[in-house]
């Protein structure tokens, strides 16, 4: 496709599918325009900042059983964990006191009571510790809307609960065909989190066995009719314990699934200005420089890790997770680099919230 056709397409206002698929599939020169454009975007409506979510991989136990998940339920090689109270509130206390203003606690889905308490409980700590000054991001998975209710009133602000895949074919095709994986489930409980007053955020992986271009394109368009706050997606990485390492064979290039996913990340930057959108960690599994790639062309958000080094190895969603053997400091230290290499600033002791969802308001 030729480049005046690119310029064309990006010149308009709003994208329809069969544009989404062009711009998807287009060249070298094609995805240069396409990222200027993003980049120029960028700067105009979030800025130059990028804010720190100190993540807390918190358990690595889940109820679920998603065919690309390495710590899915079924995966009996793996070494369980729960990270204590103490742990994350010394986690808490390195955030805070290194002014990152954000956390995200993150952890294999599950709905005991048990659970739900103990994560109230934390969220209670944390807040008293910090003043509530810290802005708290979970993703925890599908939850019944009390439970919703009850974190956001413990001090919760924003949700990730990641789609995977827009397209209910595909979606049947990375889970198991049962209730506890539903569709419907799940999109209900990103409508119940809009409900319940989170910055709702959500998004998906890029290059999954079985999905297309059209696919991608129809990714792009659900983010935009459900009006989301905030993305996290990236490339999909495969992982030797999963069902569906054994179509393997049938993947893009490491290096296409990358720029694929670069492609994601512009794109929903030119179409949905003021969101946020971060710099994910499986961008630089597939590429050294792939944060850095990212956040020059649209993403705000970077998650340094704060888990305790003895857990991380237990937490691999995918293959060749990087940073697992850095200390909190160290993550920090390469992450400011990393930041400042792309041109950007942190916005420390900020929380970033989303633009779009103050603007919404």
């Amino acid at each position: 496709m030729d480049d005046n056709r690119i310029k064309e397409i990006l010149q308009k206002e709003e994208f329809n599918k069969s544009e989404l698929i062009e711009l998807l599939n287009s060249d070298d020169a094609g995805k240069k325009l396409i990222f200027a454009k993003a980049a120029e975007i960028k700067e105009k409506y979030v800025g130059n900042k990028v804010y720190f979510r100190g993540l807390i991989e918190f358990s690595n136990i889940c109820a679920k059983n998603c065919y690309y998940c390495g710590i899915r339920g079924g995966n009996k090689k793996l070494q369980r964990y729960y990270v204590t109270e103490n742990e994350v509130l010394e986690a808490v206390k390195y955030a805070w006191e290194n002014k990152y203003a954000s956390l995200v606690i993150q952890a294999g889905e599950r709905k005991s009571k048990k659970f739900v308490d103990s994560i109230t409980n934390l969220l209670q700590k944390i807040n008293a510790m910090t003043n509530n000054e810290m802005g708290i991001t979970l993703s925890l998975g599908e939850q019944s809307e009390e439970t919703f209710m009850k974190w956001h009133a413990a001090g919760a602000r924003r949700y990730l609960l990641r789609i995977e895949a827009s397209n209910r074919e595909l979606y049947k095709k990375l889970h198991p065909n049962n209730k506890t994986h539903d569709f419907d489930t799940r999109l209900n409980a990103l409508h119940l989190l809009r409900k319940c007053g989170y910055q709702v955020g959500t998004g998906v992986m890029i290059g999954l066995p079985f999905q297309t271009i059209e696919d991608l394109a129809d990714d792009l368009l659900f983010f935009k009719e459900f009006d989301i706050d905030m993305a996290g997606m990236g490339p999909y990485i495969e992982h030797e314990d999963t069902p569906l390492y054994q179509y393997r064979d049938q993947l893009m290039s490491k290096k296409d699934r990358f720029d694929l996913s670069l492609k994601m990340v512009a794109l929903l930057r030119i179409m949905m200005k003021d969101i946020n959108i971060a710099a994910t960690t499986a961008m630089q599994t597939l590429d050294k420089m792939g944060r850095e790639k990212a956040i020059k062309v649209g993403s705000n958000i970077i998650m340094p890790n704060l888990t305790p080094v003895k857990y991380r190895e237990s937490y691999l969603l995918y293959e060749d997770k990087p940073c697992i053997d850095e200390e909190a400091s160290e993550c920090k230290n390469c992450l400011e680099a990393r930041i400042h290499i792309s041109g950007a600033e942190i916005g420390y002791g900020e929380w970033g919230d989303s633009k779009h969802f103050k603007n919404r308001r």
